[in-house]
């Protein structure tokens, strides 16, 4: 199923290798945050590490605007990462240029180097093949783990294999593996979940779903632009005017298997304590806004939900971050953990909501990659991955 070679297909001993990995974390303080993508990335490190490499890590992190920024260092993370492992972690001043030379050419076998954010220098996400150069001169083999940037071609994730032939991590395999498979070959009956804001993010994932999944549930915002196209009035509701033809057009293409909400949470204001009422699916009230999913939509949604044997679920139902239009959203993932599923779950705010209701680990695959993962659902081939080495 994934036919790319990985670190296992490859002698390291006494090489340095340069790994792509993705440490974009919250930072606040100085400190690391949530370190979810850290702990993603030591299997891959370990390994290399106990197989007698010497690993060089480059990642970038937030989105610095000209050049290097402070509150966007990689220094918090590599001090964070040596409390993990027991071996010696080194840091770089830049990922390029003299500093990362020097540190990369005085680094041995067990040791880890881990160089300041990529993203420092605006030739990163031009893909640049001279600074790609300048990496991959760093070191004899390039590695890819970082599933979050895979799909971004970019120096550090594409470039860098024009001039080192390139092997996958086992985060970026695992995480392939559980999303092709979820698509190309899922077991059936296959409910894909999506929520959100924004369809106009999504059209391409909704439309190879409905060729894919044998059900396709639309919650949050998003359902909203569902109703508009059907005649309704959503009143204040978020509705995305421009993709209202899109989705008159998704609905006569997938009208067996789209399964819209049947009632809806609706307030009088964007506000946790405004005054709220459950209605059935219909006309919104002038000045009111659908915030959440109903109790007769989570019933439905559930039910097809426990009864499936692949459940893949990207965005949440409705404004969970308000906690009294997030009983939706905590419900579904409820019923996605407690379903036989092999369960999958990708995208920022899901991520998030299965971990604040404690079901993580009921959960198959969590996945660490919000944009790649739409965009594997959605059936687009990632750059960072075409870019590695054929088994």
């Amino acid at each position: 199923m994934f036919n790319k070679k990985t670190i296992r297909d490859i002698d390291v001993k006494g090489k340095k290798v340069l790994v792509r990995v993705d440490f974009n974390v919250p930072i606040k303080d100085g400190q690391v945050g949530d370190d979810t993508r850290i702990r993603g990335a030591l299997p891959t490190i370990q390994y290399l590490l106990d197989q007698g490499a010497a690993v060089i890590l480059c990642s970038h992190l937030g989105r610095p605007k000209n050049g290097p920024e402070e509150k966007y260092s990689l220094k918090p993370v590599a001090e964070y990462l040596g409390t993990l492992i027991p071996n010696k972690v080194y840091f770089a001043s830049d990922c390029i240029g003299e500093p990362a030379k020097k540190a990369a050419e005085n680094l041995k076998p067990g040791e880890v180097l881990v160089l300041e954010n990529t993203r420092f220098h605006p030739e990163e996400e031009k893909n640049d093949l001279e600074m790609a150069k300048q990496l991959a001169d760093l070191a004899d083999i390039y590695v890819n783990d970082a599933f979050g940037t895979a799909h971004r071609a970019h120096a550090s994730t594409e470039g860098v294999t024009h001039f080192k032939p390139g092997v996958a991590g086992f985060l970026l395999e695992k995480e392939i593996q559980y999303l092709s498979g979820a698509v190309e070959n899922p077991k059936r009956p296959f409910v894909a979940i999506l929520g959100g804001a924004k369809i106009s993010d999504k059209i391409g994932v909704i439309k190879n779903l409905l060729n894919k999944a044998d059900k396709v549930l639309i919650g949050g915002g998003m359902a909203n632009t569902f109703f508009k196209a059907q005649g309704f009035d959503m009143a204040d509701s978020l509705v995305e005017d421009e993709a209202v033809e899109t989705a008159k057009e998704i609905l006569n293409m997938g009208s067996n298997k789209l399964v819209l909400p049947v009632d809806m949470v609706i307030a009088n204001a964007f506000d946790n304590n405004a005054e709220r009422k459950t209605i059935p699916v219909g006309n919104v009230p002038a000045g009111w806004r659908v915030l959440d999913i109903g109790p007769e939509t989570i019933k439905v949604f559930s039910n097809l939900i426990k009864n499936a044997a692949t459940v893949v679920w990207n965005g949440p139902m409705g404004v969970f971050e308000m906690p009294n239009f997030a009983k939706g959203t905590f419900e579904i993932a409820k019923a996605v953990a407690e379903s036989n599923s092999i369960s999958i779950i990708g995208g920022g705010d899901s991520v998030a909501a299965i971990q604040e209701s404690g079901l993580a680990d009921k959960i198959t695959h969590i996945s660490t990659g919000g944009g790649a993962s739409l965009e594997m659902l959605e059936g687009i081939v990632l750059p960072g991955v075409a870019a590695l080495q054929d088994k």
